[in-house]
């Protein structure tokens, strides 16, 4: 049974400057809540009871938004709105951790979050993986963690494809999936000279087992790289020869705040629904 889901959300955010010299780039709001709750709420509906959060230093935002706020609930009962309290309760049923990725590591990359987290998972365990800065949305309040895991063989590596339609124009036409006759990952294409159709594209939502963990966390402590640390490193090096990933599609629509056309179309989707 998989339980426990990691979710990165220390980048600075800099496709979103100015607004996110203050606000943190996964508070950004869609509808009354943050980008990332609605990767939280994904995992609890996919039965995640641990969430580790890898936050930068600065981060203050997401820990004072799923903590307890004393003094707004005591103003709600004082004014006899306690129907909006509901609103407010920290979450039930899962534990929240928060991991620091200090600015003085040095390190960045896709990669780099993962290592600093993957002591808290066991060798025998697998995780989800999910960025914090973007969800998919499933109107019927289905959880595409929750396919993703019942898509991914028990023991095996899944990622999560978002199958983009022609008419997606918000979307970037990068990052492309190709898999083989068996929906295992072959190579992600950057950048595709001849758009596949459908296109599905690599969104960094990941089933990963303890092999897979433990294998990026040595690719960061141990690789001499100028420049980022790229998840699929380790990943190409270990699907080379026994690791295998499953393609899952994802049936939601796929919803990104990392740019202002993508957090604005995310809101008219979202809220016009």
């Amino acid at each position: 049974m998989i339980t426990k889901a990691i979710i990165p959300v220390a980048g600075w955010g800099t496709r979103r400057l100015p607004i996110t010299k203050t606000i943190e780039k996964c508070m950004l709001p869609i509808g009354n809540r943050p980008i990332v709750d609605y990767v939280v709420q994904d995992c609890l509906a996919a039965g995640i009871t641990e969430i580790y959060f890898v936050v930068g230093e600065q981060s203050t935002q997401l820990q004072n938004y799923y903590r307890s706020n004393i003094p707004l609930n005591d103003y709600l009962v004082q004014n006899g709105k306690e129907e909006k309290l509901p609103l407010i309760a920290p979450l039930e049923g899962v534990s929240l951790h928060f991991i620091v990725q200090p600015t003085s590591y040095g390190k960045y990359g896709t990669a780099v979050p993962i290592a600093l987290a993957a002591d808290y998972v066991k060798n025998d365990e697998s995780v989800v993986v999910l960025m914090g800065d973007d969800f998919f949305y499933n109107p019927d309040g289905s959880s595409e963690v929750k396919r993703l895991i019942e898509g991914t063989p028990e023991g095996q590596n899944g990622i999560l494809g978002a199958v983009l339609p022609e008419d997606d124009t918000v979307t970037g036409r990068y990052g492309s999936i190709e898999v083989n006759e068996r929906d295992e990952l072959i190579r992600i294409d950057e950048y595709p000279e001849t758009l596949p159709q459908p296109f599905i594209k690599n969104v960094s939502k990941y089933l990963l087992n303890g092999t897979m963990v433990k294998a990026v966390k040595n690719y960061v402590e141990t690789a001499p790289v100028e420049g980022e640390y790229y998840i699929f490193t380790p990943f190409e090096q270990l699907l080379a020869t026994t690791e295998v990933m499953k393609l899952v599609r994802a049936s939601g629509m796929y919803l990104d705040g990392g740019s202002v056309e993508g957090w604005l179309h995310a809101n008219n989707v979202v809220v016009g629904a």
